[in-house]
């Protein structure tokens, strides 16, 4: 029986991190549960026990009915029926087994049927699903909705909704429009109040919504008569069985085929106001689009674990010249490349998920009681660095999802070009992470701020302080290093110029600082397990290299050359 969970020890590793038990206390609230639930945990290690024993029960799905599906699922894929969407048959096979295991809502408090699980365990859960299958991924998801109605909606409507996800109940948020993209300031589908039945009806047109025909919807909309900005959009949750929505049509896409993608159309569909008017953008969907981000995240590195197992089990398995081909060094080479920028975005990921978990708890803890100073700080602290490190593990593990599938089929040659073998599948599930809830352009808007103002720096030279193994000075001295690189870079960036110029190297910016970020993570684990101190090695001189480069370009670039750039904005093609 295969077990996407137990057969990776990286995820036991993470699970393990000293930041849990804190995180375990916050969230259980002093195990105020265990006298009222018989399944709420005693203490830290109970609690630790129940993530792994549910994991293992997720693993297993994946393993045995999520993975052997996939190829089916990307095949046949979902398809519309008198307006309404009907799953692949294994689709809905992955639905069922995961309902009927209990798992869905794993993070929502007990009083809503939940089990009350950290961010990391539910994140897990999330790379584990997108191995098996990245479009299945999105459905799993998309649980990232409940999460918003728990902690910004009315008592009555969590009491309406939250007990329906976890009975397996799919939801999907419904923000872009046709004409409203990556500006969702720019939606215009429309939110009136009807004084005779005492509700919001909504009407309009969305577009490229994933999981389109959901039971649970949050949706955007704009409630604010005469409004063109952010400041007229709120949001809404909406009950597929008030009827009123109808989808147009299922995109057919490059990849994630098992995921449905659709253009609905909204005509006076009832729905219930979350929190309150005006918020819906600014507040509401900026909380729900970090999830999702992380979502993409914890996808993007299960379709990094798949593409790097296919590129290790091909090479292993392939003969050339009279021997396997894992033996040439211009594929060993690029097997350790993949397995440590692998292992690098796990890292960040796992590390973002604390810094999530941490300030979320004390937002809850705050409901029940007034934190002291000290908590305020540390909350403000860590929802700092969840800022700046979110769209960083969104940026990069997207990013490496495209590079490891592509790495892994040139691993395969031309027969990874065939549907014979299933990283063709993952090449093209890959591709869209980086465009989804925020372009890698738009995770770079959201990251220079931190980058450039001093929140990477700080963290940077607390990682710094971290005790060594004696063998590993030498990796902490080229960190340093790229550190002090990365220090310069951004002060001859920022200091004196204008704001363009520092949109212009922002990436550049950006990428030096993840990368110096992702070589401290790596070495701290390897503090904890020798076994990660070959990617940490890899992974760190490699980095050296590649912020070399990038602070070589910016060096010898002056403002003026941005002329050179721009001059392609009046070149007009012959007809």
């Amino acid at each position: 029986m295969a077990n996407f969970y137990t057969d990776n020890k990286d995820l036991k590793f993470h699970l393990s991190h000293p930041l849990m038990k804190k995180i375990v206390e916050l969230k259980e609230k002093g195990f105020v549960d265990k006298d009222k639930y018989d399944y709420a945990p005693t203490d830290v290690e109970d609690a630790l026990d129940s993530y792994d024993k549910t994991l293992e029960i997720v693993g297993e799905i994946c393993g045995n009915v999520i993975g052997p599906n996939a190829e089916s699922v990307d095949h046949d894929g979902p398809e519309v029926i008198d307006g309404r969407v009907k799953y692949a048959r294994g689709t809905q096979e992955n639905h069922e087994a995961l309902t009927q295991a209990g798992v869905y809502g794993m993070s929502l408090p007990r009083q809503y049927g939940g089990l009350n699980f950290s961010m990391v365990p539910y994140v897990m859960s999330a790379e584990v699903v997108s191995r098996a299958d990245a479009g299945f991924g999105n459905i799993w998801g998309l649980q990232d909705c409940a999460e918003t109605i728990h902690e910004f909606a009315s008592e009555e409507i969590k009491q309406q909704f939250l007990p329906r996800v976890n009975k397996g109940e799919t939801c999907s948020m419904d923000l872009t429009e046709p004409d409203a993209g990556s500006d969702l300031q720019a939606v215009m589908l429309k939110a009136t109040w009807d004084e005779g039945k005492q509700r919001w009806m909504l009407n309009g047109v969305k577009r490229f919504i994933t999981n389109g025909d959901a039971e649970i919807k949050l949706v955007l909309a704009r409630s604010e008569e005469g409004t063109a900005d952010a400041r007229g959009l709120s949001y809404f949750v909406y009950d597929k069985n008030d009827g009123g929505v109808r989808v147009r049509r299922i995109e057919n896409k490059l990849g994630i085929k098992g995921s449905p993608t659709c253009e609905l159309v909204f005509t006076n569909a009832p729905a219930q106001l979350v929190g309150d008017r005006k918020l819906g953008l600014i507040r509401y969907v900026m909380s729900l689009m970090n999830g999702a981000r992380l979502g993409v995240g914890a996808q993007s590195v299960g379709i990094c674990e798949m593409a790097y197992r296919e590129a290790l089990k091909y090479a292993n398995e392939r003969a050339q010249f009279g021997k396997n081909i894992i033996e040439f060094p211009a594929v060993y080479e690029m097997l350790t490349v993949m397995k440590a920028k692998l292992q690098a975005s796990r890292t960040l990921l796992y590390e973002t998920s604390r810094f999530v978990d941490v300030y979320k708890a004390y937002g809850f803890v705050a409901e029940d009681r007034k934190l002291t100073p000290e908590e305020r700080s540390e909350q403000k602290e860590y929802q700092k660095l969840a800022d700046l490190y979110t769209p960083l593990t969104k940026l990069f593990s997207s990013e490496y999802s495209n590079q490891l599938t592509y790495d892994s089929i040139q691993i395969h040659g031309g027969s990874g070009f065939m549907k014979d073998y299933p990283i063709e599948r993952a090449y093209r599930d890959a591709r869209i992470t980086t465009i989804y809830e925020g372009t890698s352009q738009l995770q770079v808007v959201a990251a220079i701020r931190g980058v450039t103002t001093g929140t990477a720096l700080s963290q940077m030279r607390r990682y710094e302080q971290q005790p060594v193994r004696p063998e590993h000075e030498g990796l902490r001295k080229l960190l340093i290093e790229m550190t002090s690189e990365y220090d310069d870079m951004v002060s001859k960036v920022t200091v004196g110029a204008d704001a363009e110029y520092i949109d212009f190297h922002a990436r550049r910016l950006v990428e030096m600082a993840g990368h110096i970020i992702m070589g401290y993570l790596l070495l701290i684990d390897a503090q904890r397990d020798a076994a990660y101190s070959q990617s940490a090695e890899v992974y760190i001189k490699r980095g050296k290299a590649w912020n070399a480069e990038r602070a070589a370009y910016i060096a010898n670039f002056a403002p003026e050359d941005l002329g050179k750039y721009k001059a392609v904005l009046e070149e007009k093609l012959v007809e």
